[in-house]
């Protein structure tokens, strides 16, 4: 269960860093912390 906790960690920050190349790092923050949220609430 840890382990695909850390993937599907490692999957948005990816996704993250993708999508951010014009953003700013504050807006990657919020994304990753709004996924953080969805991750918990499965």
């Amino acid at each position: 269960m840890r382990t695909g906790l850390m993937l599907a960690v490692l999957i948005v920050l990816a996704a993250g860093s993708l999508s951010a190349c014009g953003n700013t790092i504050d807006g990657m923050g919020r994304d990753v912390e709004r996924a953080g949220e969805k991750i918990q609430s499965w």
